[in-house]
């Protein structure tokens, strides 16, 4: 099992204690820094009042952001897969050639 560690994070000037894994440490406070970041643009920015309202909608835009990546990650997977696809069939086609004119 990981050994966890307490880890204080800063959101919007306020402190939150969280136990996570040693290993995963660096992690949280660069996710911690993110949601701060956005948490307190959507503050400045003054269209969106009250701390759990920031915190939805940071969360929702981190959300979003989150899925268009993941969607371009899968398209790009998916045109791999079909060059490699093509090319182990060109690949085939020359063997199958190279088979007939051994004989």
């Amino acid at each position: 099992m990981a050994e966890t560690v307490p880890v204080t994070v800063k959101i919007l000037d306020k402190e939150f204690r969280i136990a996570c894994p040693k290993s995963e440490q660096n992690d949280l406070l660069a996710s911690a820094d993110l949601l701060n970041s956005r948490m307190a643009e959507l503050r400045d920015s003054g269209k969106v009042i009250g701390t759990d309202r920031i915190a939805v909608m940071a969360a929702l835009n981190l959300t979003h952001e989150f899925l268009q990546n993941q969607n371009e990650s899968h398209g790009q997977d998916q045109s791999v897969t079909q060059r490699l696809d093509a090319m182990c069939n060109r690949i085939e086609e020359v063997l199958q050639e190279t088979r007939q004119m051994e004989i």
